[in-house]
């Protein structure tokens, strides 16, 4: 038994968790005999088709199995949407019943009856196609492979969950047709464990953090809350029929799994319409955080809905033609999934024509505008569910009010005004309501209660960012660098009363005529200079070079909009494709604006050029328009110059909290004052979210944090002066680079290291928040830290980074160490050495032991020859074991201070020269690498050289190896027999040749190692 606790013990626990507590059954591979190249497990697909299918005919389900084994549809993403097709709905198939042909679907899985299907969990699986891969766990619903599971080692600080999921995409590329039946991919190494999809980045893999649906208290989430959370029989079952779909963009498809927060909200939001089907019609709320996925929600929820109630018709509510038409966009690109095709309705005649044309489906989006025209019934219908996007009071009012007005002949008469919500029900009077919201209801808020009852669901701000559904926004106030007056100040805190009330017609008439006074304040021509001439100074310095430098400005007004536009190019005339203005046309604008503002299609095509991440549009001016629903996830500043409160403010600042990469958060520059405006739209919010993002002031929270972090490194680097990184030349620079890396890698340093690693992370992600806030001596200071940082990563492979290669450490420490290598006499090494260089090279080690910064040394030369070492371990047993002996037994003598920095260098040059030797050896013998490899077991014991001349060592070592080159087809991965067999033949080649003396039968174990070692990682398919 291993003392430690490997990937191989964390595969058992994890069978033993879907055996014993989940009823899987268990298939161990090479214990099944099976066709390798298939990626079923046939036997049992057989099986299930006829046990759920048993009124068909054999004709049929042959028929089944040949349609599934010729999904030929494209790439691999359009194969499997083809495959997840099938899985939901089952296949369609033509068959002939003795008497006539008929027609019939065949279903792959029972849904309606959990037990009635098989769930297998197996392991050691070895599936051959373009290599021969063996992924950890494999989840067979009715024989096919719907769930691939990649474990790492808990207990290995080299591998992680992003390991796992580099392997994954290393297996799409190796065992494509595996992946073809693939619903779900998983990644664990124990601490975190995620789900995703063949088409998502590791960003968007998802933990699934509880097994019932409540999410308290669930920032860290155990390994079994994960499996037995998604795996349960009827879960995995409800999840792959209702909660997997396809979003189509253009010709790319993007294969969409629900997070845990979706698949239980979107659960209890049908049973709250159930409920209310047959009650008040309140379906009730669904509030989930901007950017947590709310559209893709409601496509599951209208997914789920047509099931549940038998079809009913479903009307999307919006209160924007812009939100109509980013929302009809979401369902449209799911229509498949959804099984049809989502209508608009252009007017409200156009919309009770399409209610009166069906009594039952059907999925209209319309706008509230179209309930203004008139209050007479559109339907009567009961089987008509409202889902309302974006809930909120000041669309909704039940109240019915008298309104004092004067008529043409100047006589006071009262006018009856009827609130929208109000209209609505009248057009829908039995219709159920269902409200969708990013932002919570206030408080004061009665009339959004009154339409649609309470919270089915919270997902709140906390819990999304500890979840990485979003990234948190921080807040940055410039007001004081554009030197408003106070009167101008005063006059923008009137418009926010104004907005605050924005229900009331007299204070939207008042807020009109306000709006001149504002658009002269705002608009005048030095203030637009001061605002551009900023905006310019803190993008170029801080933001520009951030992930895709995508940014946003709002502005007051259109005017303002294209003064800020024409101001920018005039000061940047060469940025005519990074900035661009969007906002809707009227037919008041000056002629000018008509070829800068454009046509429908001019903005769908700069909607696409800024959601493209290459495309050089960088800078979207805007007023209105993709301030809500409009996603960019590389978007994380926006330059606000706009009074906006409550939801509306909420709506737009989260369009910078998408996740995307390494991105720390959203950054909200304040030019207008927003900062009390902001607390107050809070206030609706939950405690945790008031407590933790309630002041998210970047001068109060990322600039004192990154003046901590800043403190703490120093300290951590006391003694060591780093003064000339900022005063040097580039060569001394490098050398205090290489210095510092030398300085903090000693054995003794092995907890400062690591938690220096920690700490010039956090310093490096609160920087990118404050930058603008940061002197030049701060940030200068930063810059070393960071480089530091990400050169020890990459000597110890403890980050995010994919593991090293030769030559990628090669090219690597060749750009931060050269310079110091040279300092020392030596020439640079890399410069006009191509390719094909080998690190082994003598004058390379030579070179690497005359470093004046020996702690670097030590750590190069370890992760070299770990890397050769690792080589070995998948071909030659012998080699690797000697050199992993002896690498280790000198770093433990280092470790325990036996060994001086100079001794372990010698030590580790030494091994190195025996790895060079060792191939050399094998050249002289005319062997081959993998020959050498069977010469080495067969040479392994000592006094095997006093029984047999070296020729015949040879000589059986060449028929060894075409031994088992002819016996490959017998792949002995497959089941036990199939083993003894290899082993036979091997046994029987030995004997032949009087191998072993009979005093060393022992050495025929580790040639029969080596041979399954040959088996397992070397052998090719032809």
């Amino acid at each position: 038994m291993s003392i430690n606790y490997t990937e191989a013990d964390y595969e058992n626990s994890v069978i033993e968790l879907f055996r014993n507590d989940l009823g899987y059954e268990y298939a161990y591979g090479p214990d099944i005999e099976r066709d390798f190249y298939s990626p079923f497990y046939e036997e049992i697909l057989f099986d299930s088709l006829y046990q759920l299918n048993r009124h068909l005919p054999d004709e049929a389900i042959q028929e089944v199995v040949k349609i599934l084994k010729n999904i030929e549809n494209g790439e691999l993403v359009q194969r499997n949407e083809e495959f997840m097709k099938y899985l939901q709905n089952g296949i369609s198939v033509n068959y002939f019943d003795g008497k006539e042909n008929r027609s019939s679907v065949v279903e792959l899985v029972d849904y309606a009856h959990p037990d009635q299907n098989s769930f297998i969990v197996a392991n050691q699986w070895t599936f051959i196609e373009k290599s021969n891969k063996r992924p950890d766990i494999i989840l067979f619903l009715n024989g096919l492979p719907v769930v691939l599971i990649e474990l790492k080692s808990p207990s290995r600080e080299d591998t992680d969950s992003s390991e796992a999921y580099r392997q994954l995409r290393n297996y799409m590329k190796e065992i494509p047709s595996m992946f073809v039946y693939n619903a779900i991919c998983v990644i664990s190494d124990h601490s975190i464990s995620k789900a995703g999809t063949i088409t998502a980045g590791e960003d968007r893999f998802m933990q699934w953090k509880t097994k019932d649906g409540s999410y308290e208290e669930t920032q860290y989430a155990q390994f079994d809350t994960f499996f037995e959370g998604m795996f349960q029989k009827e879960r995995l079952l409800d999840i792959i029929k209702n909660f997997i779909c396809f979003s189509k963009e253009g010709i790319e498809s993007n294969k969409i799994l629900a997070g845990y927060h979706q698949y239980f909200a979107v659960k209890k939001a049908i049973e709250s319409t159930k409920n209310a089907t047959v009650t008040d019609g309140k379906g009730g709320v669904f509030w989930h955080t901007q950017g947590s996925g709310k559209s893709l929600s409601m496509v599951f929820y209208a997914h789920l809905l047509q099931e549940t109630l038998q079809n009913p018709t479903i009307v999307v509510l919006t209160d924007r033609n812009d939100l109509d038409d980013q929302l009809y966009g979401q369902f449209l690109k799911c229509k498949l999934f959804l099984r049809q095709t989502p209508e608009q309705a252009t007017s409200r005649e156009d919309l009770h024509a399409r209610l009166v044309d069906r009594k039952v489906g059907g999925i209209i989006f319309t706008t509230m505008q179209k309930f203004e025209e008139s209050q007479e019934a559109l339907s009567e219908r009961r089987n008509i569910v409202v889902m309302a996007d974006e809930a909120h009071r000041g669309q909704y009012g039940l109240a019915e009010k008298i309104k004092l007005t004067k008529n043409e002949d100047g006589e006071t008469v009262a006018k009856r005004v009827v609130g929208t919500a109000r209209k609505i029900r009248n057009s829908l009077p039995n219709a159920t309501y269902i409200g969708f919201t990013g932002t919570p209801i206030s408080g004061k808020d009665r009339s959004t209660r009154e339409v649609f009852g309470d919270y089915i669901d919270v997902y709140d701000m906390t819990q999304a960012v500890e979840d990485g559904a979003t990234r948190p926004v921080y807040y940055e106030s410039r007001v004081i660098n554009l030197k408003l007056d106070e009167n101008t100040l005063k006059q923008i805190d009137n418009e926010y009363d104004l907005m605050a009330e924005n229900a009331e017609e007299q204070v939207v008439e008042k807020s009109k005529q306000e709006l001149g006074k504002m658009e002269a304040l705002l608009g005048n021509e030095s203030t637009i200079d001061s605002l551009v001439n900023d905006i310019l100074d803190h993008y170029e310095n801080n933001r520009e070079n951030l992930l895709t430098g995508k940014a946003m400005i709002v502005a007051y007004s259109r005017a303002i909009a294209m003064k800020i536009y024409h101001r920018i190019l005039e000061l940047r005339p060469a940025w005519t494709e990074k900035v661009a203005v969007v906002m809707t046309a009227s037919n008041k604008d000056p002629e000018e604006w008509r070829a800068i503002i454009g046509n429908k299609k001019h903005k769908d095509d700069l909607a696409k050029k800024f959601k493209d991440n290459d495309d050089p549009l960088k800078i979207a001016i805007v007023v209105d328009m993709w301030l809500t629903g409009f996603d960019v996830p590389s978007l994380a500043t926006m330059y606000i110059y706009k009074p906006m409160s409550g939801h509306n403010l909420m709506q737009a600042i989260a369009r910078v909290n998408r996740v995307f990469r390494d991105k720390e958060g959203g950054l909200v520059v304040d030019y207008i004052g927003i900062a009390s405006a902001l607390k107050q739209a809070m206030n609706d919010y939950t405690t945790r979210d008031k407590k933790n993002y309630g002041d998210t002031d970047v001068a109060k929270v990322a600039y004192p944090k990154f003046l901590e972090k800043l403190e703490i490194c120093q300290d951590m680097f006391y003694g060591y002066n780093y003064s000339k990184f900022r005063t040097g030349t580039d060569l001394e620079r490098a050398k205090v680079i290489s210095g510092a890396v030398n300085f903090i890698m000693p054995p003794s340093k092995d907890k400062e290291k690591n938690a220096f690693l920690k700490e010039a992370l956090m310093l490096h992600q609160a920087l990118s928040l404050c930058s603008s806030m940061a002197n030049e001596e701060e940030r200068f200071e930063a810059a070393f830290f960071e480089a530091v940082r990400v050169l020890v990563l990459r000597l110890t492979n403890a980050g995010s980074d994919k593991k090293l290669s030769l030559p990628e450490m090669n090219a690597r420490i060749n750009e931060l160490l050269k310079h110091s290598i040279k300092s020392e006499g030596v020439i640079n090494l890399f410069s006009d050495i191509k390719e094909e260089f080998s690190l082994f090279d003598p004058k390379f080690l030579e070179d690497v032991s005359k470093m004046k910064e020996k702690n670097l040394a030590v750590e190069i030369l370890k992760k070299l020859i770990a890397e050769q070492v690792s080589v070995y371990r998948r071909t030659n047993i012998v080699k690797s074991e000697k050199f992993s002996e002896k690498m280790q037994k000198a770093l433990n003598a280092y470790l325990n201070g036996m060994l001086t920095n100079e001794e372990v260098i010698e030590e580790m040059m030494n091994l190195a020269k025996e790895i060079a030797q060792a191939q050399k050896n094998g050249d002289d013998l005319g062997l081959t690498s993998e020959e050498l490899a069977f010469y080495d077991a067969l040479t392994a014991p000592r006094a095997i050289m006093d029984w047999y001349e070296n020729e015949e060592l040879i000589a059986l070592t060449k028929e060894l190896t075409e031994t088992l080159r002819k016996q490959k087809t017998i792949d002995w991965q497959k089941r036990d027999s199939a083993r003894a067999k290899m082993r036979m033949h091997i046994k029987k080649l030995l004997k032949h040749h009087k191998y072993p003396p009979d005093e060393m039968q022992e050495a025929v174990k580790t040639v029969i190692a080596q041979c399954e070692l040959w088996a397992d990682n070397v052998m090719e398919v032809q």
